[in-house]
């Protein structure tokens, strides 16, 4: 089960090969009051995200190492797993894309460019 949220916030772990983009999400995330932490691949997502024990994951789909259904898969195996909120984030929007991370075990799909006001409400509605 993943940690207590902060008082006002989620705990977020935002990954992605972008550190620019990773780091500017996770940045508007700590001021909108939840705790966040970057990861820029796929195995630092994983590890990070056993010793953070997120709320929530927004996972770049197309990272190295490992990508983000490898990791939204690897997640949904630990005993805390099924309680994270996990976010797919991909430059590709089909319903084939769609699809695919529903398989790997993610909640939801936003197409990058996030529309931050989206993942704000994805934040506020699903809450476990």
């Amino acid at each position: 089960m993943p940690q207590e949220t902060t008082k006002n916030g989620r705990r977020v772990l935002v990954a992605d090969d972008n550190v620019d983009a990773a780091q500017s999400l996770a940045m508007l995330l700590d001021l909108m009051g939840h705790e966040s932490r970057v990861a820029d691949n796929g195995i630092e997502a994983l590890a990070t995200a056993r010793e953070f024990r997120p709320d929530v994951m927004v996972l770049d789909i197309a990272m190295p190492g490992l990508n983000g259904h490898e990791v939204a898969r690897a997640i949904r195996l630990e005993p805390w797993g099924a309680e994270v909120l996990l976010i797919a984030a991909s430059g590709w929007g089909q319903e084939e894309n769609r699809r695919q991370s529903r398989d790997a075990g993610f909640d939801h799909h936003l197409v990058k460019p996030i529309d931050f006001d989206a993942l704000e409400k994805l934040l506020q509605e699903n809450k476990r």
